[in-house]
């Protein structure tokens, strides 16, 4: 059984009333651990829906593939188009132990993104050295410390690493070398990160981790809309994982929209939530770019009253965690300015310190209205300006993703269609069952 419990009440403001919205431990429920999902369904498609429509608390259910006879009319799909990098690389530690090494940093940015040292400290492409590149970049290591400050770690003839700093919960930095095209490198000799929760080939069991057997995710652990040039998350945007080309083409079809934009997942989506009060909670950053077109495309929906539907937590948190950063280029969504402006304005600074631009933002690339990294954290009592509708999996208890389906459903009211699903035997989290809520 799985739970995650903090404490009966969170840490608030002396005299301020109690709001369990708050409270860590009411985000808490059963859930068996059989209803985690080891493998995707079948077909894409085949997973099963639940819709919850909010101001009714009985949800619907409904095959997946019959999404259209719920999305509204004329409505806006919103999906994160970021590819998974085989990322998980498997090696040779000084002395000749073995070793496993998970890139964090997202690819573009190892392989020169514009980006300077001080604006992201993990990041700094170096200039080729004797036909081989080199690139500060961030990784998990194990065992870490079995490995010693400026220890060679070999992958690959064309691949090497040196552990360049010591971190927390074995997060390491290190100096990456690599000779080639890095992404070339990666789909020879990395594997597909499959989620911790997964146990079976991509967790190094010997009686299960032939390629053979882990060939499969490097399939259905991808959306069919994920972009060879947008490679950059360790985890996928799960709730695409269920669409086919078919059900995008009968979307556009019906005279519904599709959009995209791109946030490259990081490890950190698996981070849990620790604060007794959640609103003290640092959500991880992330890398996250919007293009013009499809601010574009948002902006017309809001003008028009048609319903922005965000695909997946990842495609949420780009529209919330842009908006919040830049809420100029949303000024004609409208939406209702935070009750607490002293706070917004401080996870703007924040946001803006971890890209390094100061108060001033800097231009975005070609065709990109936003550019940066964001910190956006949803949950209930945080306003939503952007995103009228979300498509998502069933999370795990006490995570900040079940915690951003509560800011849109309510979180009782989430709550209970959870407990339905854990009855109905829903399956949970990144192969398993999605929810539409409205």
């Amino acid at each position: 059984m799985i739970r995650r419990r903090g404490s009966a009440l969170g840490e608030r403001a002396a005299g301020e009333p109690d709001n369990p919205d708050f409270r860590l431990s009411a985000y808490d429920f059963d859930l068996p651990e059989a209803l985690v999902a080891q493998y995707p369904a079948v077909e894409r498609s085949g997973s099963r829906l639940m819709i919850l429509r909010r101001g009714e608390d009985a949800p619907a259910q409904a095959a997946f593939a019959d999404w259209l006879r719920y999305l509204p009319e004329g409505c806006l799909l919103v999906a994160n188009n970021s590819r998974v990098v085989p990322a998980r690389l498997r090696g040779r530690r000084p002395g000749g132990g073995s070793l496993e090494c998970l890139l964090l940093t997202p690819l573009p940015l190892i392989e020169g993104a514009p980006l300077t040292r001080e604006a992201v400290p993990a990041v700094f492409a170096a200039a080729p050295r004797g036909g081989w590149r080199e690139a500060e970049a961030e990784a998990l290591l194990r065992p870490a410390r079995k490995i010693p400050r400026g220890g060679l770690m070999r992958f690959s003839p064309d691949m090497e690493a040196r552990l360049a700093e010591h971190g927390p919960f074995g997060r390491c930095r290190i100096l990456l070398r690599w000779r080639g095209d890095l992404r070339a490198l990666l789909e020879e000799v990395g594997e597909i990160p499959l989620p911790p929760y997964i146990r079976r080939a991509e967790r190094g069991d010997t009686a299960s981790s032939s390629g053979e057997e882990r060939a499969p995710d490097r399939e259905r652990y991808q959306t069919v809309y994920a972009r060879a040039d947008k490679a950059g998350s360790v985890a996928a945007p799960t709730a695409g994982l269920h669409l086919t080309p078919a059900l995008r083409d009968g979307l556009v079809r019906s005279g519904r929209e599709w959009e995209e934009a791109t946030l490259h997942v990081g490890y950190g989506t698996f981070s849990p939530v620790r604060c007794p009060d959640i609103r003290d909670h640092v959500m991880h950053a992330e890398y996250a770019e919007l293009p013009e077109r499809t601010l574009a495309a948002v902006l017309r929906a809001k003008a028009e009253g048609r319903a922005v539907i965000a695909v997946g937590t990842t495609s949420a948190r780009i529209l919330e965690g842009a908006r919040e950063l830049r809420p100029d280029l949303f000024a004609a969504a409208g939406g209702r300015e935070p009750e607490k402006p002293a706070e917004l304005a401080a996870s703007r600074a924040a946001a803006r310190a971890i890209a390094g631009r100061g108060n001033d933002a800097a231009l975005p690339p070609g065709g990109m209205a936003f550019a940066g990294w964001i910190r956006a954290f949803i949950h209930p009592g945080r306003p939503i300006g952007v995103v009228d509708g979300l498509i998502t999996n069933f999370h795990l208890p006490g995570s900040s993703l079940l915690m951003l389906a509560a800011a849109l459903a309510g979180r009782e009211r989430l709550l209970r269609a959870y407990r339905e699903a854990v009855a109905g035997g829903f399956r949970f989290f990144s192969y398993g069952d999605a929810m539409l809520i409205l």
